[in-house]
């Protein structure tokens, strides 16, 4: 593997340099070829410890996480929020002077509210990741989707993925279409007018139907799930008309299937609201693909950042 000078902290996708996401990507690819073999793990975290500390619940991702470092031959200790002194009224410097009582050298962070992983890193010496801070930033998501639309598009400059759905309350969309923006991959998004956000960045193109979304022949249809958690006010009339305006229906499945356009979603899928059962069955579905890869991006990530007490 390449070596690159590291960083103490992951926390979003605009400070990174496009050298080192050459970096992180270029490393996954032999952790994934490591998933192939018989004994699938490597020694190169032995004797440290990561935490994932998940303020809001998640199963894909901090079990990605688990994964990672576990291949990785790190201890792994998940911090159950519900369960502790958070809970009670604890702060959160209280909590971070606990953490660091603990001696973690990484330290995996998701919480509603943005800043957070930031304000964490700045108070302790181990390396920290966002794992997604409210509707701000996802990294590692934008990272392991940018890995995925790369092994299907090699010649990936120039290329085009629409996102569909609830682009304001989404740092997945904020994250990953920095990111393709900074590969050179065009972007365009379609949703419920009051979710597509006002502010959105110049590179992001408006779709107003799912006739401008095809006729703009992308190469990648990238669907959001529906947040309803993160919705305060009523974005549009139903579960079911959302789906009928917006969602992945057998005939645009059939249009998908005729420009040959890759599916992407970065889960959980709502069934029934963003894609049909049909629609999960599509040949060229990368779903799955994104799962798998999210444990590679993730134990390069791991593998690049190093804590205070591990830099030279």
């Amino acid at each position: 593997m390449s070596e690159l000078k590291p960083r103490k902290d992951l926390l979003d996708i605009e400070s990174l340099e496009l050298d080192e996401i050459e970096y992180v990507l270029g490393n996954a690819v032999p952790f994934k070829q490591l998933f192939q073999r018989s004994v699938k793990k490597v020694p190169t975290l032995r004797g440290k410890t990561v935490l994932n500390l998940f303020y809001e619940p998640s199963t894909r991702t901090s079990s990605s996480f688990e994964v990672a470092a576990n291949r990785m031959s790190a201890d792994v200790t998940n911090f159950s929020v519900s369960s502790s002194s958070i809970t009670k009224g604890e702060s959160l410097l209280d909590t971070i002077e606990t953490l660091q009582a603990m001696q973690s050298d990484y330290i995996v962070i998701r919480h509603q509210a943005a800043g957070v992983p930031n304000i964490v890193a700045k108070h302790t010496g181990a390396s920290v990741i966002n794992a997604g801070d409210g509707y701000h930033a996802h990294p590692t998501q934008a990272l392991l989707d940018t890995m995925t639309f790369r092994e299907v598009h090699p010649d990936y400059a120039g290329k085009r993925i629409a996102i569909i759905g609830d682009v304001l309350h989404s740092r997945v969309a904020r994250s990953t279409s920095t990111l393709f923006h900074k590969q050179g991959i065009e972007v365009g998004v379609l949703g419920p007018g009051a979710l597509i956000p006002e502010g959105r960045p110049d590179f992001m193109r408006r779709f107003q139907s799912w006739e401008d979304v095809f006729d703009w022949k992308p190469h990648a249809i990238y669907l959001l799930r529906v947040q309803m958690e993160r919705q305060e006010g009523q974005f549009f009339p139903s579960i079911a008309e959302y789906h009928k305006m917006y969602g992945m229906n057998s005939e645009r499945l059939v249009s998908m299937r005729k420009l040959g356009a890759y599916l992407m979603h970065p889960g959980p899928v709502n069934r029934g609201v963003e894609v049909t059962d049909e629609a999960m069955g599509y040949e060229k579905s990368l779903i799955s693909t994104q799962v798998e890869n999210g444990i590679a991006v993730r134990m390069a990530v791991l593998h690049w950042l190093k804590p205070e007490t591990q830099k030279e």
